[in-house]
């Protein structure tokens, strides 16, 4: 699954890991303010931000941009010496290139937020004292607006139109890989599902789950200081009482609680998820040999394959049902949960129309980028289903031992019987 299209795997993504754990802490202990010695200091403590794009090519983020590409060339220098692989520029520069968008895209939203602060405090100027703010005004915060949207558009269609082509790149590199080892591999059950179907799903829900795992990480870096700022205008919080840095431990607290309640409530469904791939294959391996062999897909035989299939569809259908009930209930109550803590504060008439937009947008931000987990579980659930059939193609070509549903499906092949497994049903 992986060492077809990154070298070493278990190094790389340590590596990996550990290389992108220290650039992000020498650019904020140092590499931040030694773009001063090239021209391109940070940006002046007090100053009022940037507006819109011109943000993205102010010194502060060109600066940063060649700290990136840096980075980036050290690490991708490195592999390419010591070990080489067939699909380094993709792995390494094609990751990377998903990784700068990734963060590209934060920062559009972050922009956002900073307009909302200044437009929504016109806009109430606007409404509460009438001829204070002229139309131009607006229509110039409008038109900031704008170009954020479109540049936000540009980034994802371009962003969309790449990943496609890294995604079908890794299917490609896992299709080469196992159709090399196709020999030790073909009597896996469900072998050509697994190839065909398997290696496409696996690629691109990996690549999903890591886009919006970075895109939490990044999104917590740039909102969560700019929450702790906010927290300055909200000093009470309800049966808490006064807390410092209020909204981010809000935040904290409310997303731990999200995860955890709807980790306990899907704990079940990543096995039922599995099992329903083998029955299903089951199911179906059985059809494609009764086209060509008059004496298999007998209705007795099918009637039990498709009975497995139901009995397994009915208590996933039951599981998820209470598991869509809490994740449901959790994300309607997470919708008013900011503003629900921010009452007190609203009632003393402390924040305006902006501060209330940017606190309610940056809360918001940090609440779903610690809730990774409750948006992503279903998709990991997904995801673990996958990797447990390709897995057993790995344990075939590393001489390991099969999982025990397919060293079943094995044994009744050997011995003649139809496909039919009772322990998944």
């Amino acid at each position: 699954m992986f060492v077809s299209f990154f070298p070493k795997p278990k190094l790389f993504f340590i590596s990996a890991a550990l290389w992108s754990l220290a650039g992000v802490l020498f650019w904020f202990f140092v590499g931040e303010r030694l773009g001063a010695y090239f021209g391109m200091p940070p940006a002046p403590a007090g100053e009022p931000p940037i507006l819109g794009i011109p943000i993205f090519w102010s010194k502060p983020f060109l600066w940063f941009y060649i700290y990136f590409a840096f980075l980036v060339g050290a690490f991708y220098a490195f592999w390419a010496l010591y070990s080489p692989h067939p699909w380094q520029n993709w792995s390494i520069l094609g990751s990377s290139a998903i990784l700068f968008s990734t963060y590209a895209s934060v920062q559009l939203y972050v922009a956002l937020n900073t307009w909302r602060g200044p437009f929504f405090d016109l806009f109430q100027r606007a409404i509460s004292t009438p001829g204070s703010v002229s139309p131009g005004e607006l229509y110039s915060l409008l038109g900031v607006f704008a170009g954020i949207a479109f540049t936000s558009i540009a980034n994802f269609v371009i962003t969309r139109f790449f990943v496609s082509h890294y995604i079908f790149r890794w299917r490609t590199a896992m299709n080469d890989y196992y159709m090399a080892n196709w020999a030790k591999l073909r009597h896996i059950e469900g072998a050509s599902q697994r190839v065909q179907e398997d290696t496409m799903r696996f690629s691109t829900t990996v690549e999903g789950l890591g886009v919006q795992l970075v895109d939490a990480l990044m999104t917590l870096i740039a909102f969560l200081p700019l929450l702790a700022q906010l927290s300055s205008h909200v000093t009470v919080l309800p049966i808490v009482g006064e807390i410092p840095y209020s909204l981010v431990f809000a935040a904290i607290f409310w997303s731990v609680f999200g995860t955890v309640l709807l980790v306990v409530a899907g704990i079940k469904l990543p096995g039922l998820e599995f099992k329903n791939q083998r029955v299903e294959a089951a199911y179906r391996k059985e059809l494609v040999y009764g086209e060509d062999d008059a004496d298999r897909a007998q209705p007795p035989t099918v009637a039990e394959l498709f009975a497995n299939v139901r009995r397994n569809y009915f208590n996933l259908y039951f599981h998820y049902a209470y598991f869509n009930i809490v994740r449901s209930g959790y994300l309607q109550a997470d919708a008013i949960f900011a503003n629900l803590i921010l009452i007190p504060t609203i009632a003393a008439g402390k924040i305006t129309l902006g501060v209330w937009q940017q606190i309610a947008t940056a809360f918001s931000q940090v609440s779903s980028s610690f809730q990774y987990l409750v948006m992503s579980w279903p998709t990991i659930v997904e995801l673990l289903s996958i990797f447990k059939r390709l897995r057993a193609f790995e344990a075939t070509l590393e001489g390991a031992p099969l999982p025990d549903l397919d060293r079943h499906y094995i044994e009744r092949q050997r011995a003649g019987l139809p496909a039919e497994d009772q322990a998944v049903s």
